[in-house]
């Protein structure tokens, strides 16, 4: 048994052996201007009633306008969207800059083309270590079965090696 190093790479390293999907969040600051950010880290928290969690870096520059959102658009990508996941983790001037969205629940900003989009109402938020985790009440969601998730595991994209129904 490793323990917890003072480095953390090597609990980086461990911690990325659980292969998540990837999501965009995304919402409206203050002055209703689009923002969104690459995560990994969304979760079902419960079904009654229909929560769901995320967790930000609170080093974010993002981070005080989701915590000032009504509400934020969770778009789980498809194997179709890396190059979507690529270019809101890293910091162009402006991600949304030529790119189709709509308006989802409080504004929120949702992408065609994702195997599942939820539209949260924005409501606690939790200090945790060197992050927050944001919990959003699930109003409105929809979802297309045919596409394949985007995934990442070990960091690496990945994508499903198979997709029976068993």
């Amino acid at each position: 048994m490793t323990q917890v190093p003072q480095d953390t790479r090597a609990l980086r390293n461990a911690l990325g052996r659980f292969a998540t999907g990837i999501a965009i969040v995304t919402a409206l600051d203050p002055d209703g201007r689009p923002i969104g950010l690459t995560v990994n880290s969304f979760s079902a928290v419960s079904l009654q009633p229909a929560l769901v969690l995320w967790c930000l870096d609170n080093n974010s520059h993002s981070l005080e306008a989701f915590r000032r959102a009504s509400h934020h658009a969770i778009n789980i990508l498809s194997t179709a969207q890396l190059d979507l996941s690529n270019r809101f983790a890293t910091w162009p001037a402006d991600r949304f800059a030529g790119l189709p969205w709509q308006a989802g629940a409080g504004g929120a900003p949702v992408f065609p083309g994702c195997c599942a989009i939820f539209e949260v109402a924005n409501e606690t938020a939790h200090a945790a270590g060197d992050h927050t985790i944001f919990v959003g009440r699930v109003e409105r969601f929809t979802e297309t079965p045919d596409l394949a998730p985007l995934l990442f595991h070990a960091g690496r994209y990945r994508e499903l090696a198979d997709q029976r129904d068993d």
